[in-house]
């Protein structure tokens, strides 16, 4: 195999920091091994995860290896070499989409990248790629969380932060799993945590425990932490029941609850789950949601916005684009198969 010297656009740090360190990059291209695939990226979606990449949270050493770090984890775009091995029904061609395991320069901002064939499947039908990107990482996330937990149809399942984009996916895919779901909501996303399907609503915030023990005076069988409020809401599972994380809480040890924090990185090659997402959107069963689109360059507003809270669907990097004098919004691209949440801010 020989060395590539070619090189890619990616969106990176070569200094950790905050929004503004992300620049335009270009990283050695990969590589492509003999059970792998190599995507043209279109699409990339910002995650709140993307930020400890950026500001250097996760970094051992201090300072980005090789040429840059690179976030992000999901991503969608055009299928284009397929390795001799690769145990694909995919062909060159075919719009994908995809999970990335970051590190170094291997993530999902960037044009151009090499993973296992197991890690991406088909784009979902009638939906474009900036769409198509919001599904993997949070619809992953959100179908391990239910896994870990197992509750059985009928039972009660108490969703945290139930407007954010693994919120909502995990309402859609507990009630299409027959569960009962009372989901958290501020007065200002109430339509919208209903219209994901929760049976009942409570206000969101400090307290949210004891407003779900009202309608549930023994607890829920389960519960989602979607909001990170950890010990605060442990009070709301009844006795023997399971809570879900997603910051690797692992309980206070004072209450004899099932706590599974989950990793999305333990189905980054669960193709077959990631197919089953890509089903559901064909269906209806789940909605991609996307709250906005950025050129590449215009990143760092994107995490600027991010960082500010509120947004709901996600914010996508569009390599199709250019940066039209530095604004981010939509700028004339067009997302089918996608809701579109919110008024998109121009900057």
């Amino acid at each position: 195999m020989t060395v590539s010297t070619a090189s890619v656009r990616a969106v990176g740090v070569t200094t950790y920091g905050g929004p503004d360190a992300l620049q335009v990059v270009e990283v050695p291209k990969q590589e492509l091994g003999p059970t792998e695939v190599r995507v043209r990226v279109t699409a990339a979606t910002i995650n709140p995860t993307d930020t400890y990449t950026r500001n250097g949270s996760r970094s051992k050493t201090g300072t980005p290896r090789g040429a840059a770090d690179v976030p992000g984890m999901d991503i969608a775009g055009t299928l284009v070499e397929v390795g001799e091995d690769a145990n694909t029904s995919l062909s060159v061609g075919d719009r994908v989409m995809g999970i990335v395991v970051p590190r170094d320069d291997h993530g999902a901002y960037r044009e151009d990248i090499v993973l296992p064939a197991r890690s991406i499947t088909a784009a979902p039908r009638d939906a474009d790629d900036i769409a198509a990107s919001t599904l993997p990482m949070n619809g992953l996330t959100a179908r391990r969380a239910l896994d870990l937990l197992g509750l059985e149809p009928g039972q009660v399942l108490a969703v945290t932060g139930a407007a954010g984009s693994t919120g909502g996916y995990v309402i859609q895919l507990a009630k299409h799993d027959g569960l009962v779901v009372v989901a958290d909501a501020s007065e200002a996303d109430e339509e919208l945590v209903r219209s994901l399907g929760a049976d009942q609503i409570v206000r969101r915030g400090e307290g949210v425990a004891d407003r779900i023990l009202e309608l549930y005076p023994d607890g829920v069988d389960g519960l989602f932490d979607g909001s990170v409020q950890e010990a605060a809401v442990l009070p709301a599972v009844k006795t023997g029941g399971g809570v879900a994380t997603v910051r690797w809480y692992q309980g206070d040890g004072q209450h004899d609850l099932q706590v599974h924090p989950v990793s999305v990185a333990d189905m980054a090659e669960e193709q077959e789950k990631l197919d089953e997402l890509r089903q559901l959107a064909e269906d209806g069963v789940v909605t991609l949601r996307v709250a906005d689109s950025y050129a590449p360059e215009d990143a760092w507003q994107a995490h600027e916005r991010l960082e500010a809270g509120g947004t709901r669907g996600r914010l996508v990097i569009d390599f199709t684009r250019r940066c039209a004098g530095g604004a981010g919004g939509w700028g004339g691209t067009g997302v089918s198969g996608a809701l579109r949440v919110g008024t998109p801010r121009l900057r």
